[in-house]
């Protein structure tokens, strides 16, 4: 076999057999097959584009070229959120801890951020003392005592896909539906959950931009998922604005801990009900419905915040933090960003208000980069709402007085204001089952 000959047979719009695109992963994984030609069939793929069965083997392919993780010992059944990424999007940290006090096991692998979305990990250990490593045996334990546990991607999942990306990165391919697809669920699909609810982020915070193209990247992950045997529901949600008024590490677990207390903004808690309700549903906890009610009572008893606090004692994290989050380190400054004129606020460039947190030390640019766990961004008015001249629209957070110009300029040019009240977008468009 000859990758010329896959590369050619791709460019002619043929459908690659699934013997071809394992010998491709293969070549990718251990080097045998030179970067001009894997950007080659990566380009081939761009604009030819691939069959739900080609992708579905793209994706096991990649999958199979690195470590997989074995639940069989968990008992029950095991359920997970994955989100396409977003802005403000602390999510796992309000769902986690409802689906895992109403009985469902959440075995959670979670990612860093990188760029302008934030990573679940870098959250968790804005928490004093949070253990994101924890050995198979100690996750599992804890999975089993517990039901929920959440720890960062440590082992080499995928390593293909880590290739694959760095290529498309450079090569602009990066915006291709079955590459896209096989990277996601090529990781997600090496932890051994039964259940899975994708949230697939849409708008200007998110990587696809429309609702179309991410309904269709939700119907391709979701037919992935099926192919693998896994229960499978995918939320098309909002990300044209940043979801609750907290965009940073310390200031995100400050609120989805508000969130747990009943006390959440209703954006977030909206979504965070609706995620949590599908995962339980999908998991054989009653219609979505009946699990919406079992959500909202694990808030109102109390249960789902008590399940957090159990996770972060598990984990070595001082529980006294989420007991008061007026115990987390406060940032050295802070500063007030004033309208400069009255009306409403039409959109919000949500990528641009990532990068401003980022420009106040809250996020990484490369892998390596140190983090600010209290920097940040608080909203204080958001798409649609109506701003006085002079009244504040974020406080901005850093150590570092220097850091404030830049993220202000950010801001301040990504807020769209007009005179008249913007319609209204709703914050879940679909479900793709």
């Amino acid at each position: 076999m000859r990758m010329y000959d896959i590369i050619k047979k791709k460019r002619d719009g043929g459908e690659l057999s699934t013997e071809e695109i394992a010998f491709f992963i293969q070549g990718v994984t251990d080097g045998s097959i030179p970067d001009y030609q894997i950007s080659a069939l990566c380009m081939a793929i761009y604009f030819k584009g691939m069959s739900v069965r080609e992708t579905c083997d793209l994706t096991f392919a990649v999958r199979d070229s690195g470590d997989k993780v074995d639940f069989s010992s968990i008992r029950g059944i095991r359920v997970d959120k994955h989100s396409t990424g977003g802005v403000g999007d602390k999510t796992s940290l309000v769902v986690a801890p409802i689906v895992a006090s109403l009985g469902v096991k959440v075995a959670k692998m979670s990612g860093r951020g990188l760029g302008h979305t934030g990573g679940t990990v870098d959250k968790l250990e804005a928490i004093e003392g949070f253990r994101t490593t924890l050995s198979d045996a100690d996750f599992i334990r804890q999975v089993n005592d517990i039901g929920l546990a959440i720890v960062g991607q440590s082992r080499q999942f995928a390593p293909a896909d880590k290739k694959l990306y760095a290529l498309r990165d450079v090569t602009a391919t990066v915006d291709s539906m079955p590459l896209i697809a096989a990277s996601i669920m090529g990781k997600k699909l090496a932890a051994d959950d039964d259940c899975i609810v994708l949230d697939v982020k849409t708008g200007s915070g998110s990587f696809m931009k429309t609702v179309d193209e991410s309904r269709a990247l939700a119907r391709l992950m979701v037919d992935i998922g099926k192919n693998a045997g896994k229960k499978m529901k995918a939320l098309i949600t909002n990300m044209d604005r940043p979801l609750g008024h907290a965009i940073g590490n310390s200031l995100e677990v400050i609120e989805a801990v508000e969130t747990l207390c009943g006390r959440g903004p209703e954006d977030l808690t909206e979504v965070c009900l609706t995620l949590a309700a599908h995962m339980l549903s999908l998991a054989g906890m009653g219609t979505p419905d009946e699990a919406m009610a079992l959500a909202k009572r694990a808030i109102s008893d109390g249960s789902a915040l008590a399940k957090l606090k159990e996770c972060v004692a598990a984990q070595g994290g001082d529980v006294r933090l989420i007991e008061d989050t007026k115990n987390f380190k406060k940032a050295k400054y802070s500063r007030d960003v004033r309208s400069t004129q009255s009306g409403y606020i039409a959109h919000a460039d949500t990528e641009a208000y990532g990068l401003a947190s980022l420009a106040l030390g809250a996020g990484r640019n490369t892998a390596e980069d140190d983090i600010d766990f209290s920097a940040g961004i608080l909203l204080k008015k958001k798409t649609g709402d109506y701003v006085e001249a002079g009244e504040t629209l974020a406080t901005l957070y850093t150590d570092n007085e220097a850091l404030f110009e830049g993220a202000e300029a950010r801001l301040r040019a990504a807020t769209r204001m007009q005179s008249g009240r913007p319609e209204e977008e709703p914050l879940v468009y679909d479900i793709v089952e």
